[in-house]
Order: C-alpha cells, then sequence, then structure tokens
C-alpha cells in the first residue's frame, strides 16, 4: 500500500467487540498497542488514538487521559453518535495542539464479517491538519470502504433515522417476542435479521444511541405519532351504519347511563346503542380496540372530586375528548327487599359515592362498615342488580340512584344522602383520536 505518510504505531481504546473489528481492518497496516484500565499512559506511543468505549462513558475516558496526549497526535472516536464526541473534545483540548478527527464506521462486528469492501463509513475533518485528514481518508478508500464526509450534525440527522430508528425496531420487534415460524416469508426473515443483528449489540449501545444523538427523540415521537395513526386506520370509522356504539362506566341505571341519556338529547342523536362496560378502563380499552365509537366516563364530582379510577385509566390510552358536562346527583342507600335494616352491617358501592355522602353516613349511619367495591364491582349499578338477584348477603346494603331500587327490586333505606345539595358530577364523552 502506497500513502503520503509512513505507517503510523496505533492504539486502540477498547477492546470490545468493535474495538476487535478494528483490530482486523488495522492489524495488516500498523503495529498496534491496546489500551485498558491498567496501561493508560502507553497511549502517548502511538501518533494517532482510536477511540471505541461506550458513548456514555466516553467523556470520562478522554478526561482520565488528557494528561497522557502530545501535541499533534490524532485522537479518532468511532461513536455512533458525532455531535456528542465533538463537544467532549472541544471541552478537553482546549489549549491543547492535539488533533482530533470523527468518524463513524457504519458496520459492527456482524455486517463486517466477510470483509469490509464496500461497507460505509463517514468522516468529519473537525480538528484534524490536511495531512492527518487525507491519510486517513486515503487508507479508508484503500481498504474499499465507501468515505462520506458529513459534518457532526449532518451525520446525527442522518443515523437518528437511519441507525437509531434500526435499533429501536430491533428492539421493538425482541420485546414483541418475534420468533421465526415454519411459513416465515422473506419480508419475515428479513425482521428476525434485524432483531438478531441489533441485539447483538449492547443495551448500552441502544441506550446511549437513543440519549446521546439529540434528533432520536424525534424520531420516537414521530414512530408513535405514526403508529397511533395507521392503526387507528385499520379501525372502523363508525361500528354500524344505522348509528353510533356508546360504551359507557356503568351499568344499566347508574348515574353513567342517566350522563349518557343526558348528552344523547342534548347532542339530537336519534340512533345509537348502549354497551354497559362499568370500568373507566373498560370504556377506554373498547375503544381503543374499536369495540365502541364513543366512550363516556366521570371524571370529577363536586364533594368527591378526581374520580381515581377514571384518571388511572386515561394515563394509559390516547383519544379525543368530544364533550364535557355534569348532571345532579342524589345518592339513596338500598337493601335486600328480604332484609331488615336491623341485619345491615356493611355498604358496598363505588369509592366515589363513600366519597360524596363522607359526612352524612358518619353522622346517620356511624357503625356501618364502608367497603369500595373491587373489580366490576366497583361499579355500584351492577353490584345492586346481583344484590336484587339475592347473590350478595343480607348484611350488605348498597348506594346509588334510587332508579336501581325500582329496577332491581331493592328497598330503600333512605335517599339523598350525599353531604351537598347541590352535588353535581362531571362526565366526558370521547372517541379515538
Amino acid at each position: 500500500m502506497t500513502m503520503s505518510r509512513s505507517i503510523k504505531r496505533v492504539s486502540i481504546v477498547g477492546y470490545g467487540r468493535f474495538g476487535k473489528t478494528l483490530f482486523r481492518l488495522l492489524r495488516d497496516d500498523f503495529e498496534l498497542i491496546i489500551i485498558g484500565k491498567n496501561n493508560p499512559q502507553d497511549i502517548a506511543m502511538a501518533e494517532t488514538v482510536f477511540y471505541c468505549v461506550p458513548i456514555s462513558s466516553f467523556e470520562s475516558v478522554i478526561k482520565s487521559h488528557k494528561k497522557f496526549f502530545k501535541q499533534d497526535q490524532l485522537l479518532i472516536d468511532v461513536l455512533s453518535v458525532k455531535q456528542h464526541p465533538k463537544k467532549v473534545f472541544e471541552k478537553h483540548l482546549k489549549g491543547l495542539k492535539t488533533q482530533a478527527l470523527l468518524i463513524h464506521p457504519m458496520f459492527g462486528p456482524d455486517s463486517s464479517k466477510n470483509g469490509f469492501s464496500g461497507l460505509p463509513i463517514t468522516i468529519d475533518r473537525f480538528r484534524a491538519d490536511d495531512g492527518n485528514f487525507d491519510f486517513w481518508k486515503n487508507f479508508f478508500v484503500s481498504k474499499e470502504l465507501k468515505v462520506i464526509e458529513l459534518t457532526a450534525k449532518q451525520h446525527d440527522k442522518l443515523a437518528a433515522n437511519s441507525q437509531g430508528l434500526t435499533h429501536f425496531l430491533g428492539r421493538l420487534l425482541d420485546v414483541y417476542g418475534l420468533k421465526p415460524t415454519s411459513i416465515d416469508s422473506l419480508g419475515t426473515k428479513k425482521l428476525l435479521e434485524i432483531k438478531d443483528q441489533t441485539c447483538n449489540d449492547s443495551w448500552q449501545l441502544f441506550t446511549d444511541l437513543q440519549h446521546y444523538n439529540p434528533y432520536t427523540v424525534r424520531m420516537r415521537i414521530k414512530l408513535g405519532v405514526k403508529f397511533d395513526r395507521l392503526f387507528n386506520e385499520l379501525l372502523p370509522k363508525q361500528l354500524h351504519p344505522k348509528g353510533l356504539v356508546f360504551g359507557i362506566q356503568g351499568g344499566k341505571g347508574s348515574f353513567n347511563e342517566e350522563a349518557i341519556n343526558y348528552y344523547l338529547k342534548l347532542s339530537g342523536e336519534k340512533n345509537y346503542k348502549i354497551k354497559y362496560l362499568y370500568t373507566s378502563a373498560n370504556v377506554l380499552r373498547a375503544l381503543h380496540e374499536g369495540i365502541i365509537d364513543r366512550g363516556q366516563f366521570a371524571i370529577h364530582n363536586s364533594a368527591g372530586g378526581i374520580v381515581d379510577e377514571s384518571i388511572q385509566a386515561m394515563a394509559q390510552y390516547k383519544f379525543k375528548i368530544i364533550n364535557k358536562f355534569a348532571i345532579k346527583i342524589a345518592h339513596a342507600l338500598m337493601i335486600r327487599n328480604d332484609a331488615d335494616f336491623s341485619e345491615i352491617t356493611t355498604i358496598i358501592t363505588h369509592p366515589q359515592v363513600l366519597a360524596q355522602c363522607k359526612q352524612t353516613l358518619l353522622r346517620k349511619y356511624p357503625n356501618l362498615k364502608q367497603i369500595s367495591g373491587k373489580g366490576k364491582y366497583v361499579d355500584h349499578a351492577l353490584l345492586a342488580k346481583h344484590l336484587g338477584k339475592k347473590e350478595f348477603p343480607k348484611h350488605v346494603a348498597t348506594m346509588g340512584s334510587r332508579v336501581l331500587a325500582q329496577l332491581y327490586g331493592l328497598k330503600i333505606v333512605e335517599d339523598n344522602l350525599q353531604d351537598l345539595t347541590e352535588n353535581y358530577t362531571t362526565f366526558m364523552v370521547v372517541s379515538r383520536i
């Protein structure tokens, strides 16, 4: 190989998977010194030093090596991001005559196992003089690498949507659990290759790629937006041509049913179907999966405050708010029709009902144990239905709209137990984005 400068002595800092790959690229042309934790001073013996260390460790390594740098010595980083090492070099080489070159070999141990010919490598002159820049550019060309000159900023912008995206999708396929099958198409096999190749690299490399390139955040946000849009494109705009399907948080006879009837009258909807889904989580899950067209749930009450069940469910899904409104709420205490109030020891109902009647229950029924409904029985309308069927023992009472007593044959002990005379609950009607 004929080059403008004589063969140099080269140090490689970091002898991991890529350090070994770089060793294969350089071994026929240079005297190589491998630098580890025990011999950092040996970097002074080489005219050129390659840094093959994790992105997140790069600054601490440069800082610890600074005292060994020589005048006109060339430092070359091979990190998968470029603005970060540029800033680190600018910070720690300030006032020194040590040179620096930014490169990114766009290949790894797997993609280069059959040789380096045709593989891309980016290069940014940065702090290298003409002699060093030309020397290394010509060397890479002599190894039949495809040399691409890019600034650090240009590199990171492009890399976010190539390497950053590829590693993100590869890890996503791994988390998804993609496995080979007996009927895999060529496309599926390519996806498996992407998963295997990216997951062969360390988790640290993956997280460093995502954290140290300032453009990968935009990539992930864009990917999420496009995923949601494509996901929703596969769902019907409307389940039935004759009318919308509404899913509500409560059961038949609940305040949610009263609220949806109020909304339907207000909006003028004539053709519709109501699904009773009992919990806010069920409503938003059904909306997300395309089982309903609209969802409704309670979010706030004058006395009880925020509806925790709804807030927790809202944190899990994306949706669009169609309308927000409030209706007045009154709570009745109800028991089985074959029970006597003297037998009652426990009230089971929605935690919001207990919160809205807290002071009144303390004053009028201090001896009754108060329990929030669990699972599907968080909906007091469903609980009232099963209480009416005598599927709860005689000593259990529930609370909610007096309509429930009419629907399920319960006896009302007392009505209007809410602490506030003007007791309003706010509901939301939502759709997919």
